[in-house]
């Protein structure tokens, strides 16, 4: 089953960004992954609209937006002003979530809405004939680096056959301690867009990890 790679500027060398966004234009990876934290819904704060519409103007690659902030609503429109292409909301953080899923694609993104690890998938059953993707955080947000929970391989499964029963159009998408050891099992389990961050950046190859994780090497 053909997959994607998302690779997250989080783990990005910032002193260096249009370096790091070229080498990532010039790679096989699909998308670049934005983590967009708010330092209340998650503890850290990470960038926000200048560093998304500079990304942007040198992108050659849609952009996979994630907010971690609360009360996402209030800002959708400014996502895909920015150059959002793919706009993704935690679960946890919204109110009415098929009023503001709706509302994403009403501005032209993909609508996706991402669980925290505690978070069980049964959640999205009435929530998926209105999005494009579930992403299912395999670390507790808020900071890159840190160890993959393998119970995350179950709640996987789940929601692929609950996406699989109900017939739906719905990409499965995972973020936190992907890399080349646990990547074949994930896409093996239904994923099909793997988010890499740490892995990439801190590899003294990082256009070849990619490309592993691309081939699943």
């Amino acid at each position: 089953m053909d997959h994607f790679v998302s690779t997250s500027i989080l783990a990005a060398d910032f002193g260096n960004l249009d370096n790091d966004v070229s080498m990532v234009n010039e790679s096989v990876a699909d998308w670049i992954h934005c983590d967009i934290m708010d330092g209340l819904f998650v503890p850290n704060i990470s960038f926000g609209f200048p560093v998304i519409e500079h990304v942007k103007k040198i992108a050659k690659k849609p952009l996979d937006v994630h907010l971690m902030i609360v009360d996402p609503d209030r800002y959708l429109a400014r996502f895909r002003d920015a150059g959002a292409n793919i706009l993704t909301v935690q679960y946890e953080a919204c109110t009415h979530l098929q009023r503001t899923v709706t509302e994403i694609r009403n501005l032209g993104m993909k609508a996706g809405v991402a669980l925290n690890p505690h978070t069980p998938v049964a959640l999205l059953k009435n929530t998926l004939p209105y999005i494009d993707m579930v992403l299912i955080m395999t670390v507790n947000p808020g900071f890159g680096g840190q160890s993959f929970i393998t119970e995350s391989y179950n709640k996987i499964a789940d929601l692929r056959k609950m996406i699989d029963d109900g017939g739906h159009k719905v990409m499965i998408e995972v973020d936190g301690g992907i890399d080349t050891t646990n990547a074949r099992k994930l896409i093996e389990t239904g994923v099909n867009v793997l988010v890499a961050g740490n892995s990439v950046f801190s590899s003294k190859d990082p256009c070849e990890t990619i490309r592993r994780l691309k081939k699943l090497e």
